[in-house]
C-alpha cells in the first residue's frame, strides 16, 4: 500500500482558545484540555502527538484500541494516552520522573468520570531497569505508541533498545515524528533494519511522518 497523505487536519487547530498554559483539543467527540509546562521538553504538545491522535481517531477500524493494552513511551503531556483511553484501551503512560506530575494531572483531569479503563502513569527511563520495572513474564502490550521521541538528544540508542524490549511478537509500534535532523533519519534507518516498517501517513505541513513497525 502506498502511504496516505493527509492534507487538511482540522484537529491540528485548538478548537476553543489558548489560555496561559492550557490548550483545548477535540478528539473522538471529547474536549481535551492540556496543561503544558515550559520547563520541560516533554511537557509541551508537539506535532507528532497531534498527528497520531488524529490518525487514531480517523482509523479506528484499522487500529481498534478497545480493550487493548497500550504503552506510550515519552508520553509528555499525555494527549495521545488520553485519546487512546477514550478509544477504550488499557493505557500505561510513561515518561521521565520530572514530567510525571504534569502528565498525571492531564490524564487524571481528562479521564475522570468517564466510563473507560483507568489509565496508569509510570516512570520509564529509556534503556534503564526495563526488566526490573516491566518484566517480560508479566508485561505484554498490544500497541506501543511514541510521538516526537526522536530529536537532537543523546538517548537514541537507549530509545531504540526500549522499543525493541517492549515489541514482542504481535506488538504494533506506532511512531509519529517531526523529521528535523539527519539523526532522525539515521534512527529511522536503524528502526527499519530491526522491524518490518511501513509509512502509514505523511503530514507535509509539519514534516511529520507516521510509521508502523
Amino acid at each position: 500500500d502506498s502511504p496516505v497523505t493527509l492534507k487538511i487536519l482540522q484537529n491540528w487547530v485548538p478548537r476553543v482558545s489558548h489560555y496561559f498554559d492550557k490548550e483545548h483539543y477535540t478528539y473522538v467527540g471529547h474536549q481535551i484540555v492540556i496543561q503544558e509546562s515550559i520547563e520541560h521538553f516533554g511537557a509541551v504538545v508537539w506535532p507528532g502527538a497531534l498527528a497520531l491522535s488524529q490518525y487514531l481517531e480517523s482509523n479506528q477500524e484499522q487500529f481498534n484500541l478497545k480493550d487493548k493494552k497500550v504503552l506510550e513511551i515519552g508520553a509528555g503531556t499525555g494527549l495521545v494516552s488520553i485519546v487512546a483511553c477514550i478509544l477504550g484501551a488499557y493505557v500505561t503512560a510513561t515518561d521521565l520522573p520530572e514530567v510525571l506530575e504534569n502528565l498525571s494531572y492531564n490524564i487524571s483531569r481528562n479521564t475522570q468520570n468517564m466510563n473507560m479503563h483507568k489509565p496508569e502513569v509510570r516512570k520509564l527511563v529509556w534503556g534503564e531497569g526495563l526488566n526490573e520495572d516491566f518484566p517480560v513474564s508479566t508485561y505484554h502490550y498490544d500497541f506501543i505508541l511514541a510521538t516526537d521521541v526522536v530529536y537532537h538528544h543523546a538517548a537514541l540508542d537507549p530509545l531504540l533498545a526500549t522499543m525493541v524490549y517492549f515489541c514482542k511478537p504481535g506488538t504494533v509500534l506506532l511512531w509519529a515524528n517531526k523529521f528535523r535532523f539527519s539523526t532522525d533519519y539515521e534512527f529511522l534507518e536503524k528502526l527499519c533494519n530491526i522491524f518490518n516498517t511501513t509509512i502509514l501517513a505523511e503530514f507535509p505541513e509539519s514534516n511529520v511522518k507516521l510509521l508502523k513497525a
